[in-house]
Order: C-alpha cells, then structure tokens, then sequence
C-alpha cells in the first residue's frame, strides 16, 4: 500500500514542485529568511534538510568548529551560526554560493563561505561537526542543479568525499550525513569501508515519499 500510495503522490507532487521551482522563491523558517534561486536545492518541499536540521538540535553548537558540505541555501549553516557555531559552508555550484552569501547577509550571520568541490577549496583544519545532506543518485552531473541530485555514475562524490574526510575530523568529530532509501546505500556503504570509515544509523524516518536515514560516520577503527 505504501508504494501505492508513494506513486499516486509522486506523479501528482513532483510535476507541480517542478513548476513551482522554475522561479526563485522567497522561503521562511523560523526566524530565518531565504531566497532560493531556481538552481538551487530548495529546503521547504524536501524532507532531508529539514530533518537534519532538527537532529542538530541536540548538540550544543556554541563556539564548535562546523562545517557544512554542499550549503545550498544556507539553512542548515545559518542555524549553526546563529547558536554560536564557528561556520565554513562550502558548495560546488556557484550560483549557490552567491544565495549563501546573500542569505548570510539578510540573516545577518557571519560565516566564512567558499566556492568548493567538496574539499578542494577548504584549507585542512579538524572540524567538530560536519553536515552533509549529499547528491546521491546515480547520474553525472551536467548542470548547476544537477550537482544538488547526482553523485556521478559510479558515486564518485562519496570516492572523493571519503578519500579526504580524515584530513579534516579529530578524534571526537560528529559527521553527521542523511541518506534515503532511493539512494545506493550499499555503494555508499561500500566507498566508505574502502576508505577505513563505517556508516552508523543514528535516527530514520518514514514519510510518503521516501524513508529516511540519518548516520554518523566514523572511522573504522575508533
């Protein structure tokens, strides 16, 4: 019944959100205010931002070293910086960068904003929280939006993302990233055990659409 129901609500849902995204949007959660660009990933309409979201609630971000992998809009890091967190958002598409920036500016938080593919442009330092709400369908990306989606065709985000995430985490670091039950989990899992890291399931959630995972990633043998 589930699928049923998931199919009904997907061919009715996704041609209007498609259309409704074709514009830039003006978004508001709590006190926080964004306006999203059509090439951006929009928080309001997908459950994973949001839920990520609320599982940060239960760290204290005050003065902790945070850094958010693929910001898009900047809820998530505008969040962090407005509890005290010591943010560095980063995205690979550069009209993301520049909603970051005038997102930061409207809420007005500081953080330090790069134009990064992933780690490329970040310089090592060990961070205290990670977020990651990551592309996880395998395609390869083409255009700006498209890198908010796909992960390439053989996951080489999670190649890439895994190789260098030990250069950038110490021995008590929360990484934490959400995944659906839509994406290659076994891949996924895959990559990061290649790469000495383990994925452990911390919070899931079932909605009409899809279920939900959130995990903390550690290193194999800590």
């Amino acid at each position: 019944m589930r699928g049923v129901v998931k199919y009904i609500v997907g061919k009715t849902y996704k041609p209007l959100l498609v259309k409704y995204l074709s514009s830039t949007r003006m978004y508001r959660y709590r006190n926080i205010v964004l306006t999203i660009p059509p090439q951006v990933f929009h928080p309001g309409f997908f459950f994973s931002t949001k839920l990520l979201l609320k599982y940060l609630n239960k760290f204290g971000l005050t003065d902790k070293h945070f850094l958010e992998l693929g910001a898009g809009s900047g809820l998530i890091s505008i969040y962090a910086s407005q509890q005290g967190a010591k943010v560095v958002a980063s995205d690979i598409n550069t009209i993301a960068v520049q909603a970051l920036q005038n997102n930061a500016a409207v809420n007005n938080v500081q953080m330090h904003i790069l134009h990064s593919d992933l780690f490329a442009a970040i310089p090592q330092q060990a961070f205290d929280i990670i977020s990651i709400n990551p592309p996880y369908y395998k395609r390869k990306p083409v255009t700006d939006a498209d890198y908010a989606w796909y992960c390439g065709e053989g996951g080489e985000y999670f190649q890439a993302l895994f190789k260098d995430l030990g250069n950038y985490i110490h021995s008590s670091s929360e990484v934490l990233m959400i995944l659906c039950d839509g994406c290659d989990l076994e891949m996924i899992q895959s990559i990061a055990w290649r790469n000495s890291f383990q994925l452990n399931c911390v919070y899931s959630r079932n909605n009409l659409l899809e279920k939900n995972f959130i995990y903390k990633i550690a290193p194999i043998n800590a």
